[in-house]
């Protein structure tokens, strides 16, 4: 870790203007090994203190339902507030997050956005 920035294999981690962003690399599988790090180093990232979390997943290509529990489970700790991005040409993505989020039931607010900065300023209601 350099200054706010984290980075391990699948995902890159900041913290700007009291939000956590939070970008998957392109191309990357989230199997449940991979969940499990991925919330270990954000909450290391976060050392201690709870954030509004924007999360690009425009660069997943899969993920297998054991990582999708962990991450519904595990995922919203030291959360405020969670705006999930997606990409315009990924719509199977975004019906099937629209389709979790009914499922799920977050613990925090969270919201699905195509543009980051409609998304940036949902999470600027949580700062």
């Amino acid at each position: 870790m350099y200054n706010n920035h984290y980075e391990n294999e699948f995902a890159i981690f900041w913290i700007e203007n009291n939000i956590l962003l939070f970008e998957y690399k392109f191309n990357v599988i989230i199997d449940l090994l991979a969940a499990q790090q991925i919330v270990a180093d954000r909450i290391q990232v976060q050392n201690g203190k709870a954030y509004p979390i924007l999360c690009d997943i425009s660069g997943i290509v899969d993920s297998d339902k054991a990582a999708r529990d962990y991450l519904a489970q595990h995922g919203s700790m030291l959360t405020k507030a969670v705006a999930i991005v997606v990409a315009d040409q990924k719509i199977l993505s975004f019906l099937m997050i629209t389709f979790y989020l009914k499922i799920s039931k977050p613990q925090v607010p969270t919201k699905l956005f195509t543009d980051k900065m409609a998304a940036l300023e949902f999470l600027k209601t949580f700062v």
